[in-house]
């Protein structure tokens, strides 16, 4: 794991991450995150797109919106022949990270209902079910919202010491 590399996305990347999405995210659900979509966000100062890459090859991308005390992840995907492998908690670590130093109290995400590997995923990272969300993708399926409360991540890493 120490040989993967995060780092900010350039646009050279967006077609690529555009890709990932249309393949691993949004089968099924038409493809609306493309190439210019991505580019607008890595270019937007309120949103961090970032990839995992080891020798120069991309495992992985994320992307997160800041507004406020909240972060929410609005995509995130690992090539499949990668996972569960350490790319995916690097990056959301890297975002958990950022997310604290932005002043966020709170990283939201939505996945599919029925994606339970996913689930498994955010809940190991600390991630907890907020609420159903039905046909929260394009009307045709049932989606879930869990949330990060970074205080509480914070809290549990403050000693006596400290307080």
């Amino acid at each position: 794991m120490d040989d993967i590399v995060i780092q900010l996305a350039q646009p050279g990347d967006a077609r690529w991450i555009a890709e990932m999405s249309r393949d691993h995210i949004e089968t099924g659900l038409g493809w609306r995150w493309q190439r210019a979509s991505i580019v607008e966000k890595i270019r937007d100062p309120d949103t961090n797109v970032i990839t995992a890459r080891r020798e120069g090859e991309l495992l992985g991308f994320a992307i997160m919106n800041y507004a406020g005390f909240e972060a929410h992840l609005i995509l995130f995907a690992v090539l499949p022949s990668h996972r569960r492998g350490g790319v995916g908690s690097a990056l959301i670590r890297w975002l958990i990270a950022t997310a604290e130093v932005a002043g966020a109290l709170v990283i939201y995400v939505e996945l599919r209902k029925n994606n339970t590997i996913a689930r498994d995923f955010y809940h190991c990272l600390g991630f907890k079910l907020m609420e159903p969300l039905p046909g929260y993708y394009g009307g045709r399926e049932a989606g879930i919202r869990m949330a990060l409360d970074l205080r509480r991540v914070l809290d549990a890493t403050e000693t006596p010491d400290k307080l």
